[in-house]
C-alpha cells in the first residue's frame, strides 16, 4: 500500500460547543481575538453571543465583518491592515465558506506580507499562520477543516485558490445549532457544495482508503438527510448535515476536488456566483465528462444514490447522475447556465481560466480548454 498523509485541524463537535469558542481561543494563547464574521451572522444573533463568550473568559476582541460573497482581494488588504492595527494574537472566523476563506487570506497576508495574489497555487506560504480558531455557521465549504482558500482577484475576474497546510485552522468548532437559524433556502448552494467535496474527492487521483471512506460516507449522509432536512429543518436532521459535510470536508481537504471546482471557480470569478450554486449547475455535467475514466467509482457513486445497482457499472453511473439532476430541479436550484449569466460570450474566456485552475491537476481525466468550453456549452 502506498504512503499518503492526513490532515485535519482539532475538532470539537456538537450541539452547544460554540460555548467553547473563548476556551479554545484562551488554549492557543489568546489574549485579544480578531473575529470575522458579516451581516448575515450578525443578524442571526450569533456575533453578539459570541461577544459575551469572549467577554466571559476576559478576552477582548476586535470586530472585521467587511466580507462579501466569493471574498475579494481588496477586502483581504483592508483585513490585514485592520489586523495589523488591532495587536489581536489570535484570528477567530465565525461564518460560512466566505468568511472563513477571507479570515484566512487576512492572517495568511498579515503574517507573511505581501500581497493574497502571491500565494495562489500549491505550497507557496513560508510562514506560519496566527493561531486560528473557525466556526462555521453552515455546512458545505469546509474551509474550517481545510488547506484550501480561495479569493477574488477583482481586476482579472478569477477565483484564486491557494493551497497550504498552514491554512487548517487550529481548532475548528462544529455546532449543529448554529444551522438552526438558516432558512431553506439558504440551505440549498451549500448542499450541492458538499455533494461536489464528496464526488469529487472519491474520483481525485489522489483519493485513498482513508479519504475514500469518508467521501462516501458523506455522500451517504447527504443523500439520505437532504430531502428530510429541507422539509423540516429539524435539528436532528441538520446535525446529520453538518456530519455529512465534515466527512466531505476531511476527504477533499486530503483528497483534493478537481475539473468541478476549476470550472466554477472560473465562473465564480467572472460573474460572482454563489459557489454551491455553481456547483449545482455543472457537477452533472463533470461527472458525465470524468466517467469514461473512472466507471466503475462512479457506478459506486450511483448506487448510494439510486439505492440500487442496475444491469452495469455504466447504467448505474449514469442512472445516479440523472437522479442528481432531479434532486437540483425538485429542490429549486438552477439548472441552466443561461439562467444566472446574462449572455455566453464570455465562456471561452472562463474556459481558458478554468483550464488554468490548479484544481484541474487532481481530476481523473484530463481537459483542455475547449473540453471545458463544450461542457459549458453543454450546461448552457
Amino acid at each position: 500500500m502506498a504512503i499518503h498523509k492526513f490532515t485535519i485541524p482539532e475538532i470539537i463537535f456538537g450541539r452547544g460547543s460554540f460555548d467553547y469558542a473563548g476556551v479554545c481561543a484562551k488554549q492557543l494563547g489568546a489574549s485579544k481575538i480578531f473575529v470575522v464574521s458579516d451581516p448575515g451572522v450578525e443578524a442571526a444573533g450569533w456575533v453578539d453571543r459570541l461577544m459575551d463568550i469572549l467577554k466571559r473568559e476576559g478576552l477582548e476582541s476586535v470586530y472585521c465583518n467587511d466580507v462579501a460573497q466569493n471574498p475579494k482581494d481588496y477586502q483581504i488588504k483592508k483585513g490585514v491592515a485592520l489586523y495589523r492595527q488591532s495587536g489581536a494574537d489570535v484570528v477567530l472566523a465565525l461564518g460560512g465558506g466566505s468568511v472563513m476563506d477571507a479570515a484566512k487570506g487576512i492572517a495568511l497576508v498579515a503574517s507573511n506580507g505581501g500581497e493574497i495574489k502571491d500565494y495562489e497555487g500549491a505550497n507557496q506560504v513560508k510562514d506560519p499562520l496566527p493561531p486560528m480558531v473557525f466556526i462555521p455557521s453552515t455546512m458545505g465549504s469546509e474551509s474550517n477543516i481545510s488547506q484550501f482558500a480561495v479569493v477574488t482577484d477583482v481586476a482579472r475576474r478569477i477565483k484564486m485558490t491557494i493551497i497550504s497546510r498552514t491554512l487548517v485552522p487550529n481548532i475548528s468548532i462544529t455546532d449543529p445549532n448554529l444551522l438552526g437559524t438558516l432558512s431553506r433556502e439558504l440551505l440549498l448552494a451549500p448542499l450541492f457544495d458538499a455533494l461536489a467535496h464528496a464526488v469529487e474527492s472519491y474520483l481525485s487521483p489522489l483519493a485513498n482508503p482513508l479519504t475514500e471512506v469518508q467521501s462516501l460516507k458523506g455522500l451517504d449522509l447527504l443523500w439520505r438527510h437532504s430531502r428530510p432536512a429541507l422539509a423540516t429543518l429539524s435539528l436532528d436532521e441538520l446535525e446529520q448535515l453538518t456530519v455529512a459535510g465534515l466527512s466531505s470536508g476531511i476527504a477533499f481537504t486530503n483528497a483534493s476536488v478537481g475539473l468541478g471546482h476549476a470550472l466554477a471557480h472560473a465562473l465564480g470569478g467572472m460573474y460572482d456566483v454563489v459557489h454551491g450554486v455553481s456547483h449545482a449547475l455543472l457537477l452533472p455535467s463533470v461527472m458525465r465528462y470524468n466517467q469514461p475514466e473512472c466507471e466503475a467509482k462512479m457506478a459506486v457513486i450511483g448506487r448510494i444514490l439510486l439505492g440500487e445497482r442496475l444491469e452495469s457499472d455504466a447504467a448505474t453511473a449514469e442512472a445516479g447522475i440523472a437522479a442528481l439532476e432531479r434532486f437540483r430541479e425538485e429542490i429549486g436550484l438552477p439548472t441552466r447556465l443561461r439562467e444566472v449569466l446574462p449572455d455566453n460570450t464570455m465562456l471561452p474566456k472562463m474556459s481558458r481560466n478554468a483550464a488554468n485552475d490548479i484544481c484541474l491537476l487532481t481530476n481523473p481525466r484530463p481537459a483542455a480548454w475547449k473540453d471545458i468550453l463544450n461542457i459549458y456549452y453543454g450546461a448552457w
